[in-house]
């Protein structure tokens, strides 16, 4: 907007020196010169009248003179009056029209802009200008400010708090822990940041929430019991750790936070009775057998969203598995509750091996992996036997995929802590 307003001024500028500039000078030049010619003339032409008379005698010698010295004289007393006393009359009041042209028009104009014009037009595009330079605080130049900032002010909660939103926003989950693990110490009453803080821990541990997360989230809940994400995130590592009936208490604890129209109640329900059959297949009960006609009908239906792909062991970890460790490939909704949604199981041994994932092989009908936009396929090497993830086990995970996604390779390459 300051570049609009300085050409506005300029053309302003230039149409007053238009107007003003003429009437400042004024007129008078060519008038004088006019009147001048006239005079001059009427002198000549009365001069060469009064020398025809000295000729015909009707004036004498001195009296010739005298009338010439008297047109003289009245001639420059006129050519005087143009040239100065003239001139003055007609300047002084043009200047002063001038004067107040210069100060009255550019008031004028830019009081009628902004009656009938469009000033707002301008100030809502400087404010979306405005706008997506906040947004582009998350710019890599903007991010090392911060951390510049930070270095000369560590401890300024604030600012921490906005690096490891940036750290997590780009996929920096382990220097978003460290930043949360200063913020956990510089307010430790605030349970969001224990909450936050197990998320991108979890994240940085390979998508797990065993171990070191879930002493986060239970530092969460014993500030605050009702807090919604260390209530969901604990439901979600209960159920990685096979503890079902826990994840059935968290869970329907946050269900009742949530309204019922919202789509995040139907999640949760759908998560909830996930881990009720779980937890009744753990207790000995068994789902009910499915026919090969229902079976074959289903995978018609969801071949369109199957995953294919093929999972290998990494050479570097072939020695820490033995040939007969239970190898789970499994799928899980990349947000949302952690359970899986399909599972196939294998041994070492079968290593390399294709696999299918679809809802055939669904844990729940409820749970299916069409349900959802994208996912996470998961190979794991349990020394246990237990889909659960446990420290100890080898591990490898796809980025984030649509159910359908065909050829994925999963390497098994981290050992989980």
């Amino acid at each position: 907007m300051i570049i609009f307003w300085i050409i506005s001024a300029l053309m302003l500028v230039i149409a007053l020196l238009f107007v003003v500039l003429p009437l400042w000078r004024g007129n008078y030049k060519d008038s004088a010169v006019e009147r001048k010619s006239a005079n001059l003339e009427i002198f000549r032409d009365q001069i060469a009248e009064m020398d025809a008379d000295l000729r015909n005698g009707l004036l004498t010698q001195e009296m010739h003179e005298q009338g010439k010295r008297e047109l003289q004289s009245r001639l420059l007393d006129e050519v005087g009056e143009d040239g100065t006393a003239g001139t003055t009359a007609v300047r002084n009041p043009l200047r002063v029209l001038a004067l107040v042209l210069s100060v009255v028009l550019p008031v004028i104009a830019v009081g009628v802009y902004w009656k009938v014009g469009s000033p707002d037009a301008l100030l809502q595009k400087d404010r979306v200008v405005s706008a997506e330079g906040f947004d582009n605080v998350r710019s890599e130049a903007s991010l090392r400010a911060l951390e510049a900032e930070l270095a000369a002010n560590p401890d300024d909660a604030e600012s921490l708090l906005l690096l490891a939103r940036s750290y997590s926003d780009r996929e920096r989950f382990a220097e978003a822990a460290q930043v949360y693990d200063k913020l956990t110490r510089l307010m430790p009453k605030e349970a969001q940041l224990w909450a936050d803080y197990a998320d991108v821990l979890a994240m940085a541990s390979g998508r797990t929430l065993v171990g070191t997360p879930t002493k986060l989230l239970n530092k969460a809940l014993e500030l605050e019991p009702n807090n919604f994400k260390a209530l969901a995130l604990s439901g979600s590592a209960a159920m990685e750790r096979g503890d079902y009936a826990a994840t059935v208490t968290y869970w329907e604890k946050l269900l009742n936070m949530i309204p019922k129209e919202d789509e995040n109640a139907r999640i949760v329900e759908s998560g909830i009775q996930q881990a009720r059959v779980l937890m009744a297949q753990k207790n000995g009960a068994k789902p009910p057998a499915k026919n090969s006609s229902a079976v074959e009908n289903e995978r018609q239906q969801s071949g369109k969203e199957s995953i294919t792909g093929t999972v290998v062991l990494s050479a570097s970890l072939k020695a820490k598995a033995s040939p007969d460790d239970t190898v789970f490939v499994l799928v899980r909704a990349a947000e949302g509750p952690k359970m899986p949604l399909a599972i196939v199981r294998k041994q070492v041994k079968d290593l390399p091996f294709k696999f299918t994932l679809d809802d055939s092989t669904a844990m729940s009908p409820q749970m299916k992996m069409s349900n959802f936009d994208q996912v996470v396929v998961i190979a794991r090497v349990s020394k246990s036997g237990n889909a659960m993830t446990q420290p100890g086990d080898l591990q490898g995970m796809s980025a984030t995929l649509k159910p359908g996604s065909k050829g994925i390779k999963l390497n098994i390459d981290t050992v989980i802590q």
